[in-house]
């Protein structure tokens, strides 16, 4: 079969494309010089390799002959994944919603006009025959087509006032601002009044974890607990919604880890695509929530993702993939779900008699006829009911899990995509990071070093990263993200074990931050570099979508490493991103957590514990004294031999092992005393038993 330009492409997605008969090209110069010579539409189809719709318009349209010939008569025609190049999806999502006043989504399905990709028509999924409300597509093709020949003025007018729309999207700083708390205050009353009380989470169905806000309330939780009345709901909220999303089948009740989103408020059944983003930011939150309330079941449900991602997502080379699909032979959920007669003939009687009513296997089928595991009963309920000890019947259910993991394993896997992203590699770097401490786990802390490595192995090029790797190709400029995460993951590694190389990492990163990204006139970063290609808009946002915003974890990070590193441009820059967003935080603070929480890290001014000393010795103090959840709180165990800035090389080892305290610039004398500097770390004092006289800086 001759196959079209997508098969050299790095992505899977595009990959699944390249023996269509549509005569596909990625976007680059080849497609959009060749529609502007031909004068011709573009149809720009955006998706990635695990959703759902995207597979079915594939195999209702781009897979049928006549449909793909209407496309290559009338149309180029460029297949963009989302992944690789969010910068597109950013631009013609906004765009779409701006045309059809109607939501986005994927597969989206865009018309460009071809001398400058304007857009003048869009939607997402098109189905091949007129159902849904929604015409053929191939109907569509032809009208689009047709609009695009006879309508040239009042498309050029059209592309003239999306322009201007898009020049004010960015939201302009607000003049006299003065940082506050009351956005703290603003989001905490949003989380409560978007709160679901009979199952957690801040949404109705379709109902996505949203950690964000789960980080929100916990910090709001943190700041309050030592007050004579701490803010209970707010543990509660987060609590709730970390126990039901365990319980249901959002979660892989077998093999670990978490499903993008459920389609219903019980978060009983998922939309099943499996995403790196997704569990790696659940791990930074269960196991925050852990070490805030002792918990077992959130210590569990970390370390189970954890070995998911370690298990099922991790290169031999030493990065992450991206996504496991939601289909597998065709049917979405095929891999996960079971026949009760198949799991019975698995199982021992007394393991199905305790593993049925844990999982509701003797209540209704929920899913197509058969059952997805969801937790209804407690262990103690059903030990009652058998008459058995729960620590017996947790055991039954324990051998029951292995055994049918092993039996799915036999089964039809959904596509791996393989490509591995700077961006989503950096966030599970973070959740390992933070796992390994909490959890004391090292070898989480070894794969994320690993991952480091590999990241500057393959991505790191020339003082610059690239967004995507994949079958020993490294390419595509990294965005704004991958920079911010990065440095962001890079902090909280070297709080779970210290290498100079990696803070060294961290500044290299964001001094190109700085240069390259930085909105010098009106504060925040640019998703794109300054050299970046050029595009109809370069976007700045500054809201929360399905990872947290870049703008809001740039000012987190600098905040931080500036305080570390004693740089007042860092900071400077955080105060000049945060007062640019100043209106949207103010006005829907729900939208913009990362942003929220960024705020509470640089008006908190931050509590810097560096500890010098042999390694065993100053190691073993960072766990005695990071045992208790502190989100406003690092701690550095820094081993005497290591190679520093000036900044933190002043602070020196002794004879023995040291300490040194900070709130933001203000940095204590050596403290020797391991229960001195717990005190003070409890009472929130800079200096614990110092006198201001002795302060050092």
């Amino acid at each position: 079969m001759l196959r079209n330009h997508l098969a050299e492409e790095t992505s899977p997605y595009l990959l699944q494309h390249a023996d269509n008969p549509v005569e596909w090209y990625p976007w680059g110069e080849t497609a959009l010089t060749r529609a502007k010579q031909e004068n011709k539409p573009i149809l720009l189809s955006i998706g990635y390799s695990a959703c759902h719709w995207c597979h079915v318009m594939a195999h209702e349209s781009f897979e049928d002959s006549s449909t793909a010939a209407l496309m290559n008569e009338l149309f180029i025609n460029i297949k963009v994944d989302r992944e690789e190049r969010p910068d597109l999806d950013k631009i013609y999502q906004v765009a779409q919603q701006m045309l059809t006043h109607g939501s986005g989504g994927w597969p989206l399905t865009m018309f460009l006009a071809p001398e400058k990709q304007q857009p003048f028509f869009g939607g997402t999924y098109f189905p091949k025959v007129a159902r849904y409300g929604m015409p053929a597509f191939g109907d569509l093709l032809r009208r689009v087509a047709e609009y695009y020949r006879e309508r040239r003025a009042e498309i050029a007018a059209q592309s003239a006032q999306l322009q201007v729309a898009f020049e004010n999207l960015g939201s302009q700083p607000a003049q006299g601002v003065v940082l506050d708390a009351s956005p703290l205050t603003q989001a905490r009353a949003a989380l409560e009044q978007s709160f679901d009380a009979n199952f957690g989470g801040f949404t109705r169905a379709p109902k996505f974890p949203h950690s964000s806000s789960i980080e929100r309330c916990m910090r709001q939780w943190y700041v309050t607990s030592t007050n004579t009345a701490p803010d209970l709901k707010a543990l509660y909220m987060a609590s709730l919604t970390l126990t039901r999303m365990a319980e249901g089948g959002l979660y892989d009740q077998l093999g670990g880890g978490f499903a993008r989103y459920s389609v219903d408020d019980s978060w009983m059944i998922p939309h099943f695509e499996k995403m790196l983003y997704d569990n790696a930011q659940l791990l930074c939150e269960y196991s925050r929530a852990h070490l805030a309330t002792g918990e077992a079941l959130f210590a569990r449900i970390a370390s189970e993702t954890a070995d998911w991602c370690l298990r099922d997502m991790h290169s031999p080379e030493g990065g992450f993939y991206s996504s496991l699909d939601a289909d597998s032979q065709g049917h979405e959920g095929k891999f996960y779900i079971w026949a009760s007669s198949e799991v019975q003939s698995l199982l021992t009687p007394q393991e199905y008699a305790a593993f049925s009513p844990r999982f509701g296997l003797n209540r209704s089928a929920n899913f197509e006829g058969e059952w997805h595991l969801h937790v209804y009963a407690s262990t103690e309920d059903i030990a009652a009911s058998l008459k058995e000890s729960a620590e017996s019947v947790r055991a039954m259910i324990e051998s029951a899990r292995g055994k049918l993991l092993r039996a799915r394993n036999l089964r039809v896997w959904p596509a791996r995509d393989e490509k591995i992203l700077t961006v989503w590699n950096a966030l599970m770097i973070k959740g390992l990071a933070i796992a390994s401490r909490v959890l004391k786990r090292p070898d989480l802390a070894e794969a994320a070093s690993a991952a480091v490595d590999f990241v500057r192995r393959h991505l790191w090029r020339d003082g610059r990263l690239l967004a995507t790797y994949k079958d020993g190709r490294a390419h595509l400029p990294a965005y704004l993200d991958d920079y911010a995460f990065l440095a962001d993951a890079l902090l909280e590694l070297l709080q779970t074990r210290w290498r100079s190389s990696d803070l060294h990492f961290a500044r290299q990163l964001v001094d190109v931050l700085l240069e390259q990204f930085e909105d010098t006139e009106g504060g925040g970063f640019f998703f794109t570099a300054a050299d970046h290609e050029k595009l109809i808009h370069r976007s700045k946002t500054f809201g929360d979508e399905s990872v947290p915003s870049g703008n809001g974890v740039a000012a987190s990070v600098l905040c931080r490493l500036g305080y570390l590193l004693g740089e007042l441009p860092y900071l400077d820059a955080a105060e000049r991103t945060l007062k640019a967003a100043w209106t949207g935080i103010q006005a829907y603070p729900q939208a913009h957590m990362s942003l929220v929480n960024a705020l509470e890290d640089f008006l908190s001014s931050m509590q810097i514990l560096v500890i010098r000393g042999e390694q065993a010795d100053s190691t073993q103090w960072a766990r005695a004294l990071g045992a208790l959840y502190a989100p406003t709180r690092m701690i550095f165990a820094i081993p005497s031999d290591a190679e520093l800035p000036l900044t933190l090389a002043a602070k020196r080892t002794h004879r023995e092992t040291v300490a040194y305290l900070c709130s933001g610039m203000t940095c204590s004398a050596p403290l020797t005393n391991l229960q001195e500097i717990s005190h003070a770390l409890r009472s929130g004092g800079p200096w614990g038993r110092e006198s201001p006289g002795d302060l050092v800086t």
